[in-house]
């Protein structure tokens, strides 16, 4: 059985980029199959605010928070990931001695999703239907160009967007694309760095990292605040599509994924059914 490492590296400000990067290359030559997928967030609200894009979020009925993407933030999405985050890590990953691959969900059809004509989600405490959301959730995705270009000795970059059923680019959260990836390749580790500890039991409480969160095999999952759930969510459609193993730990750190791996995050579980 392949040992696969899927790493997704945070968007958010604080986490630290080199040091996964760093940490991806060392897992690399030390003979393992990695793929590293990135979202943006920081570098995303960064662009939109330079071009007078307002930065929305859809809350769903269930807490789950997500971007919201109409059309001029899907240009600064596809501007930010692909024109500034990804030849960052490429530039890092190849300082290490690393022959990496940028990619995004629509090349070669390697993500695809459904877009869902409608949304319902909460603004201002009211319940409202939003029709004109750029977005979907990701239904299959090209294994095999992964798997060619990982049998290469290469090491994959993913990013959003994906490709919907119908042709046209859409948004896809990244750890969510992270899932896909992970279930898709049957990967031993999914490994999601943000900017936490890992699962807090209390959210104002950094030292209350939750060695294990076990998560419904459907329905709201237990923690939805800080943008944990759509990680939970996350985790949950990793785990259901055959990833092994899902952590959720600190970007943070010095050795992000190394400690990640020796356990100093969250390991997700599903609950017995």
């Amino acid at each position: 059985m392949r040992d696969i490492l899927v790493v997704k590296c945070g968007g958010n400000a604080a986490v630290r980029s080199k040091e996964i990067c760093a940490d991806v290359a060392a897992a690399h030559r030390d003979g393992r199959q990695v793929i590293l997928v990135h979202g943006g967030s920081a570098d995303i609200d960064g662009l939109a605010g330079r071009l007078g894009v307002p930065s929305r979020r859809l809350v769903a009925p269930d807490g789950v928070s997500t971007r919201y993407t109409d059309e001029r933030t899907l240009e600064v999405v596809q501007l930010a990931l692909a024109g500034s985050v990804k030849p960052r890590l490429l530039t890092e990953l190849r300082a290490h001695g690393v022959d990496a691959v940028g990619l995004t969900g629509l090349d070669a059809g390697l993500l695809v999703a459904a877009r869902k004509p409608a949304h319902r989600a909460l603004v201002d405490g009211r319940r409202v239907v939003v029709r004109d959301d750029h977005s979907g959730r990701i239904v299959d995705v090209n294994g095999d160009l992964l798997s060619t270009l990982l049998t290469a000795g290469l090491l994959p970059v993913v990013s959003p967007p994906a490709l919907s059923r119908d042709g046209h680019v859409v948004n896809t959260d990244a750890d969510r694309a992270a899932a896909a990836v992970a279930g898709a390749t049957r990967a031993s580790t999914l490994v999601l760095l943000t900017g936490a500890s890992g699962v807090l039991a209390d959210r104002h409480d950094e030292r209350s990292v939750l060695p294990v969160c076990r998560v419904p095999r459907r329905g709201t999952p237990p923690v939805v605040t800080g943008g944990m759930g759509i990680k939970l969510v996350a985790a949950r459609e990793a785990l259901l599509a055959g990833a092994r193993r899902v952590l959720i730990a600190d970007g943070r750190r010095p050795h992000p994924v190394r400690e990640a791996l020796a356990g100093s995050g969250t390991e997700v579980l599903l609950e017995e059914e």
